[in-house]
């Protein structure tokens, strides 16, 4: 005989599944809440620190560091030395009278490529002027006067002068001297990324016999075609031309030709007179 569910029994039950339903509702509640904890937020990617842009190194002496000491210029802040850079021009010198002048170091044009015809030559007095200012105790380096339209033509050059020196010890380094003649001149129609590689060609060549190349140029020079950046983050040193008794240029230089008209005992013709900034 089958029994009916009395009211009694119907309110227990519904008071079960409240209370089953109550407790599903917080065990679910309880499971969110512990979930949400542990959630990981994503957060927007930062970007790669990136390095600075490189830039030449700044010149360290202003005006107020240069001055006249005994008839050349000086530097008044810090180390330097005096110098010449000849060439065939300046005839035979008594270098013995020019070291007794002040004169510690001398920078000799080894040859140059004529600026008409493009043909290169050796300087006529190289290598006397070599062992003459060797001999008298000045320290000595070198230059090439290029006009070279190409860097074959530079590499050219540095074999040329290579050639001359034939493993000829030197203390200071060699030049790199690539000068704007005229519009008439086989170089009036280079361009700067042209003489950029006329110049990694030719330094690159002198690095790789064992010598120290170096960069000659002019502010205006430099503005206009040199990369001087390049040329600075390879290690080659600076030579500057201003001629000025100030040295106003802004970027590091190793040497600075600051007159193209000295006189120095035991040099019949007028020269140039370098400093040498000792860093």
């Amino acid at each position: 005989m089958a029994k009916t569910m009395t009211k009694q029994h119907k309110q227990l039950l519904a008071g079960g599944l409240t209370l089953a339903l109550a407790t599903a509702l917080l065990v679910a509640t309880a499971l969110w809440v512990h979930n949400a904890s542990q959630e990981v937020i994503p957060t927007r990617p930062t970007a790669p620190p990136t390095e600075p842009a490189p830039t030449l190194v700044p010149n360290p002496y202003g005006a107020a560091d240069f001055g006249e000491i005994d008839g050349y210029i000086a530097c008044l802040s810090g180390d330097f030395r005096l110098g010449v850079d000849v060439s065939s021009h300046q005839g035979q010198i008594d270098w013995e009278q020019v070291k007794a002048a002040g004169v510690e170091f001398a920078i000799i044009r080894i040859g140059y490529r004529g600026y008409g015809n493009g043909e290169m030559k050796a300087d006529e007095r190289a290598i006397e002027n070599l062992q003459g200012a060797k001999a008298a105790g000045l320290d000595v380096g070198a230059y090439f006067f290029s006009q070279a339209i190409s860097a074959e033509e530079a590499a050219e050059e540095a074999a040329f002068l290579l050639e001359i020196l034939d493993g000829m010890e030197l203390d200071l380094p060699i030049a790199y001297d690539w000068e704007y003649i005229s519009d008439t001149a086989r170089t009036a129609n280079v361009d700067s990324a042209t003489l950029n590689e006329c110049a990694m060609a030719f330094c690159e060549a002198i690095e790789a016999a064992g010598y120290r190349p170096m960069a000659y140029f002019n502010p205006d020079l430099a503005a206009r075609m040199l990369d001087i950046l390049t040329l600075q983050q390879s290690g080659y040193p600076f030579w500057l031309a201003l001629y000025s008794q100030n040295m106003n240029y802004a970027y590091r230089v190793d040497f600075w030709q600051y007159t193209g008209s000295g006189t120095v005992p035991g040099i019949e013709t007028i020269v140039d007179l370098n400093l040498q900034l000792i860093y």
